[in-house]
């Protein structure tokens, strides 16, 4: 058997080498259009940064050691230029000897991965891109030593870590989001304070901007700023890199990859596609779409090295779990966002958390934000996002097997997590998550989202801050009542309408006042996530319209 792998990295080695542990015999040849086969990828912005100091740490493997370990046939600076299905063979070109020659195949898998987007606008050729390990050398001479003025086209996850490493090396950094938000897969008010923490490490963000034109020393914004710029990177987003698959007549698919099946095959049968370039399924809405990620690129060249040796598999549709980090806080997200399952018309509830990520008595106990989606009428899990300077990522990961073991919100609160002061609570904030999601899933505690408090007031209904006199001072949502939840019992009469919404900092508090009032045939909700969340959202609002934001405070 003759498999040839077009591109390496994660998907095309991981086909290769599971490929090579299932069959000894089988003749495999990766064709490399760059010089480097086998990297980290995701590290690049961390070299850049100096964080990772050597060079070669990046370098997982080459050619030498993968023909010794694997018997791999590694063609490093050669392309593929062409497919011809009929004759099953490719037509690729070797930029060293400048030699073009064909090779055949019994089966070819495409995993030539994504490439950087690029805008039309005057000076683009200015913008460097990170996609390589020669990408990130050139960036690193650009620096060089000498303060600079950075402009980041972009913010998502490599714009934001880029943005991170070179304020760590004193360079001046602005980055440029087309969106009103940075990171824009997660939601406005649980990305707010990580937008805030870049700003405060002296990364300046500007939003619902674009860039018009690059000069020698600056970048023209569509709001007629100018920002002097020494160095422009550009993150604003990555295509799949289909260019061959579409020349060779392959099927592309609606989400504008190329279009595979439940075990990676093309729309020719001796033809596989994986990693970025290869379109994905939601697990939650069953429709094709793009995901960057290179844990699914693994995943994906496991299964298509077990297709091609016999094996029966089938691919499982896509989750999506993600992290990004910076200036020592992560956000981290799994599955559906709020705006996510509102565009694909899902029915579901959402909750806020705001839980340490530790016992609160043991030192460095950190808050974190935690929001969960759930289906309204069955309670599966939908959707997590978290943000945080501790927990975050085990807190995501606990939610992102709980989806792929299609768990309910309710089922949170039976997990058996390890615990120990210095680790997490005894009542874990995935605990607590799943206690909030079944009061909600029972009726017991109705709660209302942040975004929907000026809507429901309007109505007539009357909002009622129950914590204590200090906190409402040092901030509070305006023309709100101030009733602390121990004296509410005996203040039952200052309120005016049936119609009552209250909150507390985080939620809590909130949900004993909703059952005190509903107790004494009130129509009470709870604003959920509380002050904390309100205010994350209204600073989002701000940042985007300064003119409507409701701060009080």
């Amino acid at each position: 058997m003759k498999i040839a792998i077009v591109g390496g990295v994660a998907g095309g080695m991981s086909a290769a080498t599971r490929l090579r542990r299932l069959d000894e015999k089988a003749e495999i040849t990766i064709y490399e259009a760059g010089p480097d086969v086998s990297f980290a990828n995701c590290g690049l912005p961390y070299f850049i940064g100096g964080v990772i100091g050597t060079r070669s740490k990046l370098l997982l493997q080459t050619p030498a050691s993968l023909a010794a370990r694997f018997n791999l046939d590694v063609r490093v600076n050669t392309r593929v230029m062409s497919i011809d299905r009929a004759a099953r063979t490719v037509t690729v070109h070797n930029s060293d000897s400048n030699e073009t020659y064909t090779d055949s195949y019994d089966s070819l898998i495409l995993s030539p991965g994504a490439a950087p987007r690029i805008l039309e606008i005057p000076g683009w050729n200015r913008a460097l891109t990170l996609r390589s390990l020669a990408d990130a050398d050139q960036i690193a001479s650009a620096i060089g030593g000498a303060p600079k003025h950075v402009v980041i086209l972009g913010a998502g996850f490599i714009g934001v870590e880029v943005a991170e490493n070179l304020r760590h090396r004193g360079h001046s950094v602005t980055i440029v989001q087309s969106s009103s938000s940075i990171l824009s897969p997660f939601d406005p008010e649980m990305i707010e304070p990580f937008h805030a923490n870049l700003e405060q490490h002296g990364v300046r963000i500007v939003v619902n901007v674009t860039a018009t034109e690059i000069t020698e020393y600056a970048v023209e914004l569509s709001d007629g700023t100018r920002l002097t710029a020494d160095i422009v990177i550009s993150s604003v987003g990555v295509t799949p890199d289909h260019a061959l698959a579409i020349e060779a007549g392959l099927r592309i698919g609606k989400a504008g990859g190329i279009w595979v099946d439940n075990q990676q095959r093309t729309s020719d049968p001796n033809i596989y596609a994986v990693g970025d370039a290869a379109e994905k399924v939601s697990l939650f809405t069953g429709d094709e779409q793009m995901v960057w990620l290179a844990n699914l690129a693994n995943r994906q060249g496991r299964l298509v090295a077990d297709v091609v040796a016999g094996l029966d598999v089938t691919a499982r549709p896509s989750v999506t779990t993600g992290i990004v980090g910076a200036f020592g806080m992560a956000a981290a997200m799994t599955g559906l966002s709020e705006k996510a399952a509102r565009r694909a018309g899902i029915a579901h509830h959402v909750m806020h958390v705001h839980p340490s990520s530790h016992a609160g008595y043991y030192p460095g106990a950190e808050t974190m934000s935690l929001k969960m989606v759930f289906a309204r009428e069955t309670g599966a899990l939908l959707g997590a996002q978290a943000v945080g300077n501790d927990g975050v990522d085990k807190r995501i990961d606990v939610i992102a097997t709980a989806i792929y073991g299609r768990l309910t919100v309710s089922d949170l609160m039976n997990l058996e997590l390890a615990y120990a002061p210095q680790f997490g609570s005894a009542k874990d904030a995935i605990n607590q998550a799943g206690y909030v999601g079944d009061n909600i899933m029972d009726g017991r505690t109705p709660t209302i989202q942040w975004h929907e408090l000026e809507e429901r007031r309007a109505a007539g209904a009357v909002l009622i801050d129950v914590r204590t006199d200090e906190e409402n001072q040092a901030g509070s949502i305006p023309d709100s009542l101030l009733i602390p939840v121990d004296d509410l019992r005996n203040r039952l009469d200052e309120i005016s309408a049936k119609d009552v919404i209250v909150h507390c900092k985080v939620g809590q508090r909130g949900h004993t006042a909703t059952q005190i009032l509903r107790s004494h045939g009130f129509t009470a909700s709870n604003l959920d996530g509380g002050y904390l969340t309100w205010r994350a959202g209204t600073d989002s609002i701000a940042r985007s319209n300064p003119a409507s934001s409701p701060i009080n405070n």
